[in-house]
Parts: structure tokens; sequence; C-alpha cells
């Protein structure tokens, strides 16, 4: 179901973005795993880049509820799992007791040259800080090191946001202000800014991955609720009603096939040295 298409690194350094991630607050992580395993599991190609050998110590930043952590151990390497939600933490312990992770910030790293790789799924999105997420990274790795990443690059759910940010002018007429849960860089945006922090990039590609959602006609606003709920913020049952109907009608033309509905995902993905 992957259409994809490389794109080449090119462009000048963009400015960062000095706001803060505004993803949810509070992680659902038994919510994570029951409807939206698909963010992990498509992270399994991403460990088979990272190409993970016996004996090395390896970071995985934004780990979730620790199944990619426990795929890279059964390689034999060493893993430290962190991720700024205790909820998601605590269901990473449950899951692996024998395994490490620890609550962290990615925009925060403490780490000095200890890791022979950083490994990281779906997470960098949510960070409008990419400069102080690349540094700590740098700082985490040992020299020639290697940081393997793939998250939602330029133009993710585009139709999808596209909706949101029109519905939310309709219904919120009053709101000051644009919704921008997410941080979606170019190849080159992302690329300029690893050269400008210490790393050589060595791979760097932008595709396209159409992705089914669960749970059938209720998928599409599952997936809001869990992954963009500002959009919802502030809104009592009614006009949420209102405001979820309107996003699905819009998008059910493009959207919604053989009873599923399927997000446009486009995904970012990297390997750098240090």
């Amino acid at each position: 179901m992957s259409d994809r298409t490389s794109k080449t690194w090119t462009g000048k350094s963009p400015s960062e973005n000095p706001r803060t991630s505004p993803g949810p607050s509070v992680w659902n992580a038994n919510l994570y795993d029951a409807k939206h395993d698909f963010v992990w599991k498509y992270g399994s190609d991403v460990v088979s880049l990272l190409a993970p050998q016996p004996g090395e110590r390896i970071l995985d930043l934004g780990c979730g509820t620790g199944h990619l952590s426990a795929q890279i151990v059964e390689s034999g390497a060493r893993v430290v799992g962190v991720d700024r939600s205790p909820e998601m933490i605590q269901a990473a312990r449950q899951a692996y007791p024998k395994l490490k992770f620890e609550i962290a910030d990615a925009t925060d790293l403490k780490f000095d040259q200890e890791f022979d790789a950083v490994f990281s799924n779906a997470v960098l999105h949510w960070i409008h800080q990419p400069v102080r997420v690349i540094q700590g990274v740098r700082r985490a790795l040992r020299p020639g090191g290697r940081f393997v990443a793939e998250f939602g690059g330029k133009g993710n759910v585009r139709k999808i946001k596209q909706a949101l940010d029109e519905t939310h002018k309709q219904v919120r007429p009053s709101t000051v202000g644009d919704v921008n849960p997410w941080y979606y860089p170019s190849v080159g945006e992302y690329a300029t800014l690893l050269e400008e922090n210490g790393f050589e990039v060595r791979f760097m590609t932008l595709f396209d991955r159409p992705t089914g959602l669960a749970d059938g006609d209720a998928g599409l606003r599952n997936w809001i609720a869990m992954f963009c709920s500002a959009y919802l913020d502030g809104l009592d049952d009614k006009k949420r009603e209102t405001f979820l109907r309107k996003v699905e009608d819009t998008l059910r033309p493009d959207l919604f096939r053989d009873g599923q509905w399927w997000a446009d995902y486009r995904r970012l993905r990297l390997v750098a040295q240090a």
C-alpha cells in the first residue's frame, strides 16, 4: 500500500520553532496498544534499518509501551527506553520487567557519549524544538555512533489536517490562532539541521504510507481523539459531535474505502552518523 517517493536534500536551514510539543499531555497506553498498535508495528522496518548488533548499547527515544525496545533486545543489544509519558513507561515496565525504561524528555536528554546508536520511531513529529532533540541525541552518541529514526514528514496527514483546520474555523470561529500539534519537516529542513549539529546524513527518504485505522466507521474519530485531541479541547458533547461529523463528511470521499478509514501518512526515514 506504499507509494514511495525519495526526495534529495536541498535548501537552507530553517529557524527553529521555539514552541514546546503540544501533543497529548496524558497518553492512554492501553488504548494506544489496543487500537493504534500500527504505530509500533510499522516500526519493525526501522529496527531492520538500525541493524542492532550483539553487545551494542542503544537508546530507544520515545519508546512508548516498549515493544520495539524488546524487539531490539532480541538482537543481543542492550537497550535503554525513554519516554516523556509516565503512563507509557509504566506500561513498558509492566510488559517487559527485565528491560530498562526511564522517564525523560527528548528536548532535555542527560546522556553523554553512552550509546552506539539512538533509535526513534513515530516520536519526533510531536516536538517543535528539533534542534534541542538533535543536540541531545548527538551528545548521547559515542564518536561514530548512528541516529536511526522515522517520523511524520512534510505533507503527513495533509488531507486530515486541512479538514480539521477548516472545521475548526466553522465550529469555533471565535478561537484565535491555529491548532498545530505536529512538526513535519521536509528532507531538506531536517538534513540541514542534522548537518549543522554534527551529523553526517547517510540516508534520508520521504515516502507515502497510507495507513488503515481500526474500528471501521469510528476509526477516524478515534484517531483524532488519540492523536490530535487539541482540536476538541473545550467543546461540549454536542459541538464535539458536530465537529467530528463535519470532518468525517469532508474526508469520506477520499479516505474511507472498503469499510475502513485510511490516514494519508507520509514518513521521513533517516540514518545519520555522529
